[in-house]
């Protein structure tokens, strides 16, 4: 499975899946899976028979955020919250997990579970991180629990998007 990033930029193939499990569901316009800070993220994907059927991807929390960001690069993006924990003392150096989707004839053959796994320990490996931060839909929680993740607040609304939870996990 390939990892590659930061300093890189993905593909057309990896954005086709992003887009086509996370935001052409919703009626986004195509571009809205493309993230304004995707070529200083970490990427893992998974490609069956030549194809790209599940991706996601991490980045380094700056030092001076708090995490809250625009859900996407283009206009009109919604807000996302804030990671309260972040101001814990060792929780930094911290990445945020993104745009993880599987497309649905691929999903729960353990193809999520390997991005997750590569992002984590590529983000512990690369980018120093020892905490990761993610705001998962509310379906996707319990994959994320399967996987050692935390729910962090209560359910909060992303316009145009759906409840979401925010979840974390000590990396290292």
């Amino acid at each position: 499975m390939p990892v590659k990033g930061p300093n890189w930029s993905p593909e057309v193939a990896y954005y086709d899946c992003r887009y086509a499990v996370l935001r052409k569901p919703l009626g986004f316009p195509r571009g809205a899976e493309i993230l304004a800070d995707d070529d200083q993220a970490i990427h893992a994907w998974v490609e069956s028979e030549g194809k790209v059927v599940a991706v996601g991807r991490a980045h380094l929390i700056p030092a001076d955020s708090d995490g809250s960001q625009a859900d996407h690069a283009g206009p009109g993006a919604a807000k996302c919250p804030a990671f309260g924990p972040l101001t814990g003392e060792g929780n930094r150096p911290a990445i945020q997990i993104r745009q993880m989707g599987t497309l649905p004839s691929h999903q729960r053959q353990g193809m999520a579970a390997k991005v997750l796994s590569d992002l984590e320990k590529s983000s512990n490996e690369i980018l120093g991180a020892n905490t990761g931060f993610l705001q998962a839909r509310a379906h996707a929680i319990p994959f994320y629990e399967s996987q050692g993740w935390a729910i962090i607040d209560d359910e909060y609304e992303i316009p145009g998007i759906g409840p979401h939870r925010s979840m974390m996990k000590h990396l290292g």
